[in-house]
């Protein structure tokens, strides 16, 4: 029985270290007006520029 506890507690233990390292970081999870423009509209260039552009005076508004 001891042995299928440490078994069972070793194997957890493996499991939670390389569960870890998985978690992302805030910072690279933010996506950029341009990233997130280029993301919604592929090929239209007009709705692009216009969607950047919405997207960065809502970002200045709500950090004023």
């Amino acid at each position: 029985m001891l042995k299928k506890v440490l078994f069972s507690v070793a194997a957890t233990a493996l499991v939670a270290a390389i569960a870890v390292p998985v978690q992302f970081a805030p910072a690279q999870a933010a996506m950029t007006c341009k990233a997130a423009a280029k993301a919604k509209y592929k090929g239209d260039l007009k709705a692009r520029h216009a969607f950047k552009k919405e997207c960065k005076a809502a970002f200045k508004a709500q950090k004023a």
